[in-house]
Parts: structure tokens; sequence; C-alpha cells
């Protein structure tokens, strides 16, 4: 023995959730094995987590964020791990993005009776209307488009609930289908229930679906954990949060991005609509994009961009609000 004392555990504050806790664990083998230190992890309740209201009622994603970020700026834990879609696109003051880990796969999955993919599922519905389950107005807003375009009988139902309670309702037949994130369907080692991918053509995934968010206060800690981060990850999910930001968008807006590096280039494509599909704004932009200490503001630009065609084009008026 060399006398010295073991490193003190990191804490890792998370939410408690399956999928929380499944990607939490994820990061916290990695930050071990990049610090030498081990990682304990700190269970802690959201708003988010006990309230069964609807998301836009309550303040939007953001309120599976907040309760972590006061523990990290309490010193209660010592980093915190959140899926980048939840998180605000505004930042306390204090609290630094470490990493953003490379990207899972940002689509979006279906979860249908019988195995059927979306098709399928409309095609053995006649007679009547198929019910697809989810508490997305993005996701809403798209899949009512996609079946108004193709005349077919279609109704989305607003839910809530852990995957295993969302699943449920198909395995109950009180739903004909899911939609949820493709992401956490793996991170759980549940893609055997997903039954046909959504592909981006169809539905655009939120700003930084996909993607994790390390964030904590010390300084010397961020620059450890700096090693996990993923720059074409980084660079892809700023666009998106740029965009997202730039158009003011509010929680239950139904605004979906995905930006994709190719070469020296990142392609951002935005869309905004009405939750009843009537209505959906798509649009498409590229930017130059070096992966060095410009690759943020480079790609915070492109979101701006965007964000500005589709304001010009309408889009506040089809998300309902805009802050003056």
């Amino acid at each position: 023995m060399n006398g010295q004392a073991p490193a003190a555990p990191l804490r890792l504050g998370t939410r408690r959730s399956a999928l929380a806790m499944a990607q939490s664990g994820m990061v916290a083998r990695e930050v071990s094995r990049v610090t030498g230190r081990p990682v304990e992890l700190v269970e802690i309740t959201t708003y988010g987590d006990t309230s069964r209201e609807a998301l836009a009622q309550i303040g939007g994603t953001g309120v599976f964020v907040s309760a972590l970020r006061d523990a990290l700026l309490e010193g209660r834990i010592d980093f915190a791990v959140h899926s980048l879609k939840d998180l605000p696109t505004a930042a306390p003051e204090g609290l630094v993005l470490a990493a953003v880990p490379e990207r899972e796969d940002p689509r979006d999955a279906l979860v249908a009776r019988d195995g059927l993919s979306l098709e399928e599922l409309i095609e053995k519905s006649a007679g009547h209307t198929a019910r697809i389950g989810t508490g997305s107005p993005r996701r809403m807003s798209q899949l009512n488009a996609w079946a108004t375009a193709r005349g077919a009988a279609l109704e989305t139902v607003p839910i809530r609930g852990n995957v295993d309670t969302r699943v449920g309702y198909v395995a109950a037949g009180e739903l004909d289908a899911v939609v949820l994130a493709t992401a956490g369907l793996n991170r759980l080692g549940r893609s055997a229930d997903i039954t046909g991918h959504l592909d981006t053509e169809l539905m655009l995934p939120a700003p930084g679906q996909g993607a994790l968010a390390i964030e904590c206060v010390s300084a010397e800690l961020a620059t450890a954990l700096s090693a996990l981060d993923h720059a074409p990850t980084r660079a892809a999910v700023t666009a998106e949060r740029a965009l997202l930001a730039a158009l003011e968008a509010g929680c239950s807006a139904p605004v979906a991005a995905l930006a994709v590096r190719t070469g020296t280039e990142l392609r951002l494509e935005g869309v905004v609509g009405t939750v009843d599909g009537a209505t959906l704004l798509k649009m498409t932009a590229t930017g130059p994009l070096v992966l060095d200490e410009t690759a943020e503001r480079q790609a915070t630009a492109l979101g701006h961009a965007l964000a500005t065609r589709l304001l010009d084009a309408g889009a506040a008026s089809l998300m309902g609000e805009r802050a003056s």
C-alpha cells in the first residue's frame, strides 16, 4: 500500500426513471474510465417525474432538469446527466456543459400492435381510425400532416408515462401504437419492441434527440469530463438548439430539427407546424463546419439563419406564441 486514501467518488445526479438510470450508468462507467475515480449515482426526483399533467401545462421538458441543476448549484452532486432534448436553451449562470457524448440514433420509433409498421398499421386499420399515442406536439403535428397527405384515418392520442406505461397501452389494446425515441429504447435494451423506424422525411426529431448532456460546476471537473465530448455531435445539437432558441418557441410549440455533418459542411433541417398538421413549414440550410474552436459559432450561426427564414415564412403564427 502507498498510504494514499482512495479517491472520493464523484456524485452523479440522475432522474429516477429506468431510462435516466440506464443513461447515467453508461456515463458513470465512462467517467470512471477517464478520471480513474469511482462514480456513485444520486437519484433525484423532479417535478416532471411526479406530475401527471401534460408537459405543455407544467413548463415543457425543462421540468425534468431544474431539480438536477439546483442540486449542482447547491453542491449536493458533482455532475449531472440529462437527455439533451430536455435541456432548456438558456443555461443558468455557474453551470458548464462539460461534454456531449456521441449521439445515439436520433429517429423516432413506432411500437405497434401485431408488429406492424406505420404503413401496415394504416392499411390493416381499414374500417376504423388507427389510434397512436404520444405526448409530443411535435410528433402529433408531423403524424397528422403525414396522415392528411395520404388520406389516412389516424388519431393522435396524448399520453404520458414511462416506457413501460406507454408500451402497455398497446399491449392492453387501448392504443394501436405509440411513438417513442429510438435512442431511449436502445439504451433500455428494448430495441426488439420497435416495429418500425419513422424516417426523418416523415418525422424530424426534437432538437438534441438521441444526445446526452453532462453538466457540472467545477472547471477542473469540466476539463476532465471534456474527454467524453464528441465534436460532431456537439456541433449538430448546437445548430438545432440555436434554431429553437431563435424561434423563441413556447413549450407547446411543434418544432423539430436535425443537423447532420457531411465533410466540412453541416446540413440543418427544421420543421414548424400546427398540432393538427394542417400547416407544416419545412426548410433546410447548409453551412461550413470546421471542427475547431470556431465550430460552436458556425453551428449557432446556421441555426439562427434557418430560424430567420422560418420566421419570415410565418413560423411565429404557427407556434402560437413568440416572446416580444
